[in-house]
């Protein structure tokens, strides 16, 4: 029958545990002299060695690859809703703002301003106030009936 496991007998698994390697201390531990760093070389000194990313002196790759494309420090993020959105969460009459929006939990994550987009139908008429809005989108709120103010940001 099996022992069973209690603090007093509990140990490693076999071959789990490795003696630490002990470098410099002698010939007779098999790591004195270079210390397993070989003779000489940058490698062998103290603090030596290269950068992961160095590549032996030859020309990097991130520079020998050519450079495509521009990124616009000024571009606008805009947090987008289609009017078939707007159509189905909100009812008649409604105000729809990014305030409204947020506390609702319709638009989440960091704030950015909000565009409407045409995308879906809209029968309802909607009090909408956004930083920019598609030209079908305010054509098909102003056709149901709403009305479109753009805000600042």
């Amino acid at each position: 029958m099996a022992e069973r496991i209690s603090l007093s007998n509990l140990s490693p698994f076999p071959g789990s545990k490795k003696k630490e390697k002990r470098v410099g201390r002698g010939p007779g531990s098999g790591h004195g002299k270079t210390a397993c760093k070989g003779h000489k070389g940058q490698k062998a000194r103290a603090g030596g060695g290269v950068p992961p990313w160095f590549e032996g002196g030859q020309m990097p790759i991130l520079r020998r690859l050519p450079k495509r494309g521009f990124k616009n420090p000024f571009k606008i993020e805009y947090a987008v809703l289609n009017v078939g959105d707007l159509a189905k969460k909100f009812s008649d009459g409604a105000e729809v703002s990014p305030e409204i929006l947020r506390q609702a939990k319709i638009l989440k994550g960091t704030p950015k301003p909000l565009k409407i987009l045409g995308d879906g139908e809209i029968k309802i008429a909607l009090k909408v106030k956004c930083h920019a809005i598609s030209k079908s989108a305010r054509e098909k709120i102003e056709a149901a009936g709403g009305t479109v103010e753009i805000i600042s940001r």
